[in-house]
């Protein structure tokens, strides 16, 4: 028989190692709530920080939160690795500077969405003297740290992804080119968003009642992103998959439900803005609107609509709005359980708030679920 093997001081993780040596706080949670997460000053970028490790952040992915003080801004930064930037709370402006010398500069406020090319210089500003201003940045440092294991290559590499900073400088000021799916979601290609929270969606009725929405390709990057809303009085389809799907509500409040395949209840989650959670490995969960405002969210993910990452990216984005029955992702409402639909009627009572699924669907459908 052969000995078992200990592995004591092998199995090195150097992306959870370079954390620790950053000294900053590291959350490890299901779900945070961004305008509270703590952060201490980050050498690195001359501001505060934190990393916020969701439980169901994967391998590839993962939330660096930003803080900058009244007046404060951060130290020059560029880095190998994608960042896509959503603005928790406060105004400033950010200068990117291009591969042919080019400075770009721009205002963000609460809700503006932004990609940094891959590798070009840029830093941040905090436009306000009395109110400190917090970005969340999704970023594959996992995977490159992880992957190459070296920070001074990481954060030294002159090499310029000039093909990465957009056709010319209205990526830099809220324009963009549409870009028209045969199937699916539409997409909108950018380098900056300045209130996701206003952005015109498209309609995607397959993922629900009234479902609207739009894929981002920021800085022509791998990271995913789209936004989704849920109208007042309605609710999402539930759907599975991989981990890694950083869920940032924008807009308005409500819950989730998380089981998986063959439990008998529900765990909930409510949130609001500020609130990001990612759902476990191939957790089914469902989202639902209970306040008198539509509801906006930013989901994250390794793996874009242009650059899907891996096959296992791909078949998700194809059928994400798919029955599961026919190999998708999705559960049809006609198929969930009906005490989804009872618990959704008793949240609304309780807000004042009307149900109008029966405008976009036969409403009965909903109380005749699989599961009794």
């Amino acid at each position: 028989m052969t000995d078992q093997v200990e592995y004591t001081g092998m199995l090195y993780e150097p992306y959870l190692d370079w954390c620790k040596g950053e000294g900053i706080p590291m959350v490890e949670e299901f779900c945070v709530d961004l305008h509270h997460v703590e952060t201490k000053p980050w050498a690195r970028t001359g501001a505060l920080g934190a990393f916020v490790h969701l439980r169901g952040r994967g391998d590839f992915i993962t939330i660096n939160l930003h803080e900058l003080p009244p007046g404060g801004q951060t130290a020059p930064q560029r880095h190998l690795f994608e960042e896509v930037f959503l603005v928790i709370e406060g105004h400033g402006s950010a200068v990117v500077e291009t591969s042919a010398g080019n400075r770009h500069s721009f205002e963000w406020g609460p809700n503006s969405l932004f990609a940094v090319p891959l590798n070009a210089r840029y830093q941040l500003f905090n436009g306000s003297g009395s109110a400190p201003a917090r970005l969340a940045s999704t970023n594959d440092l996992p995977l490159k740290m992880n992957l190459i294991h070296d920070e001074d290559f990481i954060f030294g590499t002159d090499w310029r992804f000039e093909t990465r900073e957009g056709p010319d400088k209205s990526y830099f000021e809220g324009g963009g080119n549409f870009v028209q799916a045969l199937r699916g979601p539409e997409m909108w290609e950018t380098n900056f968003v300045p209130d996701v929270a206003a952005f015109e969606l498209q309609n995607w009725a397959s993922r629900g009642a009234g479902s609207t929405n739009i894929q981002f390709c920021l800085a022509d990057g791998n990271i995913h992103c789209h936004c989704s809303e849920m109208s007042v009085g309605t609710y999402k389809k539930g759907h599975r998959h991989g981990p890694d799907f950083h869920v940032f509500i924008v807009a308005g409040s409500g819950h989730s439900l998380f089981w998986h395949e063959g439990d008998a209840d529900y765990i909930r989650l409510d949130w609001g803005h500020g609130s990001v959670f990612a759902p476990t490995e191939m957790i089914y969960h469902q989202h639902f609107n209970t306040c008198p405002d539509p509801v906006r969210y930013v989901a994250t993910a390794m793996g874009s609509t242009r650059y899907p990452f891996s096959a296992e990216k791909k078949a998700i984005k194809m059928g994400v709005d798919v029955n599961v029955d026919d190999g998708g992702f999705q559960i049809e409402y006609e198929d969930q359980d009906r005490r989804i639909h009872e618990l959704y009627l008793a949240e609304l009572a309780k807000n004042g708030v009307t149900c109008r699924m029966g405008e976009f669907m036969d409403e009965s459908v909903l109380t005749r679920g699989a599961a009794e």
